[in-house]
């Protein structure tokens, strides 16, 4: 019967200590980072160019509202008679 205790002795060293809380908030954060940037471009094997050619996309409608709100219309106009 006394076989069971000795094995205890030990447990103390065993014990993982946990990070403060805004260490662990940071690492959390980083890992969802890590898994949405890893889902968004899964498939894709240039992930920089496909970031390139969305914001140069970006640009061009922008660059695209930009022109139509200032144009005041400018464009065809109908006449009629």
């Amino acid at each position: 019967m006394g076989m069971c205790l000795p094995c205890l002795g030990g447990a103390a060293d065993d014990v993982v200590v946990t990070p403060d809380p805004e260490t662990r908030r940071r690492q959390l954060a980083e890992a969802a980072e890590k898994r949405q940037k890893e889902t968004a471009y899964r498939g894709v094997k240039n992930p920089e160019a496909v970031e390139r050619k969305r914001k140069k996309q970006e640009e061009i409608e922008k660059q695209e509202m930009t022109t139509s709100v200032s144009g005041g219309g400018g464009g065809l106009k109908w006449q009629v008679g």
